[in-house]
């Protein structure tokens, strides 16, 4: 969990970047910002409330971590504060580098140096990388002898962020822990700010581990399940409830009680295992038999943990439970397939 409440924003430096592709060029200022106590606290604010997520990534590079730009710059920020303009300087540069799709849109880089922040109980320093894509226009009413003059201009709104990255001073060795923020690169087009500048990795912790292993169970009942037994609607539904009931109700996961809980059959539990081998290595993870599990990323997966029976295009049904309250047929009359929904009370 971040904590920001009491983060003092030591340095900031702002630069311009435009799209490379087109040659837009970098802005680069002369030196860092200096700050006034009032736009301090804007700054703050804007920079850090939108972090409110236990999400977070590593660093990385394929073959040797000091080779990850942002990793370097970071790292030499950390190591020498005085250096570091000439380093927001350099991660600014790098940016416009990968900043090449016609989609990128130009925008102001703020990079800031805070200390005094808290990450999951520690305090630490950290180091962040901003980027302002969004323009919004403001209207300012002036009044002018008896009447009064409006003026329209174009600024930055504080209550949305568009990219940005927290990096913590801590796991160095593993890339630092990072939390990062998008919210224009909804396409595939602008994972620029994820892979192609800061080269991040998903962060092996409770919430992946917890999120993969739901998404494990959700592919496995829904598509290999139904391919393999002849298990029908209901059945998946009240597989899925089940496994879900499991993660909610429990702190921590054990594999083996899990499949024996929620599975039973011995028979169905070789085939899940046999498709989590399929499943690792075509996403070349490795999913632990244990962990602890993470209430946010169960939150996120139960929001595509439906359990819903769609109907020609006339009904969707919501099935919660109990399997044996619901009975497939066939109308031969009508040629038609049915349901049977057995319930007491009528809410």
């Amino acid at each position: 969990m971040i904590i920001s409440s009491d983060a003092i924003l030591k340095k900031v430096a702002i630069h311009h970047i435009g799209n490379s592709g087109k040659e837009e060029g970098v802005r680069i200022s002369d030196s860092e910002l200096r700050l006034r106590e009032e736009i301090n606290l804007l700054l703050s604010k804007y920079f850090l409330t939108p972090f409110k997520t236990n999400h977070y990534y590593n660093l990385h590079h394929e073959t040797d971590l000091n080779l990850n730009e942002v990793f370097h710059f970071a790292s030499a920020i950390f190591d020498d504060n005085g250096d570091f303009f000439n380093n927001t300087v350099n991660i600014a540069r790098h940016l416009y580098t990968k900043s090449s799709h016609p989609n990128i849109k130009p925008g102001e880089l703020y990079v800031t140096y805070f200390s005094d922040m808290i990450l999951d109980g520690e305090e630490t320093d950290a180091v962040g990388i901003f980027k302002s894509e969004s323009k919004e226009t403001f209207l300012k009413v002036f009044p002018s002898e008896n009447n009064y003059i409006i003026v329209n201009e174009e600024g930055i709104d504080i209550r949305k962020l568009d990219k940005g990255c927290l990096i913590f001073n801590t796991e160095r060795e593993n890339g630092y822990i990072c939390a990062i923020i998008d919210n224009t690169g909804k396409n595939n087009d602008a994972h620029y700010w994820y892979d192609e500048f800061l080269k991040v990795k998903e962060r092996n912790d409770e919430f992946y581990q917890t999120r993969d292993t739901l998404d494990l169970c959700r592919q496995f009942v829904s598509v290999k399940l139904p391919d393999v037994f002849d298990v029908d609607k209901p059945a998946q539904a009240e597989l899925l409830n089940k496994s879900m009931k499991f993660f909610k109700e429990k702190d921590n996961f054990e594999m083996e009680e899990f499949v024996s809980e929620v599975f039973v059959d011995n028979e169905v539990i070789n085939t899940f295992n046999e498709y989590r081998k399929d499943f690792e290595a075509e996403r070349q993870m490795k999913l632990p038999d244990n962990f602890d599990i993470s209430e946010q990323a169960v939150r996120k997966q139960a929001r595509v943990f439906k359990s819903i029976l769609k109907l020609d295009k006339n009904f969707h049904v919501y099935i919660h439970g109990n399997r044996e309250n619901i009975e497939r047929g066939y109308d031969d009359n009508r040629n038609m397939h049915y349901y049977k929904i057995y319930f007491e009370e009528e809410n």
